[in-house]
């Protein structure tokens, strides 16, 4: 049995409430955490980046175990649960702090990252051109607790069952290979 293998990724694809939940459901995901990265003040709170004056981006850093999910295989997710070809907006929900971003923490992931908006780009895989930006890992700032698991802790909410449920839907029959039983 070979041994764990951690690594970090950092994406920013929207609303991290949908983020969280749908990279969650992954084998070989260890955490999902959802926070606010790439931005100018400090230790920012949901206000202020919801102002965008901040600009930092909604995100989430995932710790996993490479050995069982590898970073192409969560750029794929990525890529196919939101719309990268819209700049700084998902659905509704409008302004730099929903920009698509991937934060690289290693040169392999940069690579990799920027080979992959290459290949989306020239198979002209989207109607427009993919607008996701690659960009050094900066500070990661956890967002506040209340944030922490919010699709599982409030399904209730009409934003969850409204837009969270139905894409987690979708990643679940679209990648089967990659959920967790």
């Amino acid at each position: 049995m070979s041994m764990k293998k951690e690594e970090t990724a950092i994406f920013a694809n929207g609303c991290f409430w949908c983020s969280e939940a749908i990279f969650q459901k992954i084998v070989g995901v260890l955490s999902v955490l959802p926070g606010y990265i790439g931005g100018t003040t400090e230790n920012p709170t949901y206000e202020e980046v919801c102002t965008g004056l901040t600009n930092h981006a909604e995100a989430i850093k995932i710790e996993f175990d490479s050995n069982l999910i590898s970073y192409q295989e969560l750029l794929e997710v990525f890529f196919a649960t939101h719309d990268p070809t819209s700049l700084n907006k998902q659905g509704n929900d409008i302004g730099t702090q929903y920009r698509s971003e991937i934060f690289y923490t290693t040169d392999a992931q940069k690579e990799q990252a920027n080979l992959f908006v290459k290949i989306l780009n020239d198979q002209r895989i989207f109607e427009t051109s993919v607008v996701t930006k690659v960009s050094k890992a900066t500070t990661f700032y956890f967002a506040e607790n209340y944030h922490q698991n919010y699709f599982n802790n409030n399904p209730q909410n009409s934003y969850c069952a409204m837009v969270v449920a139905p894409k987690i839907k979708k990643f679940e029959k679209f990648f089967q290979e990659y959920v967790t039983k």
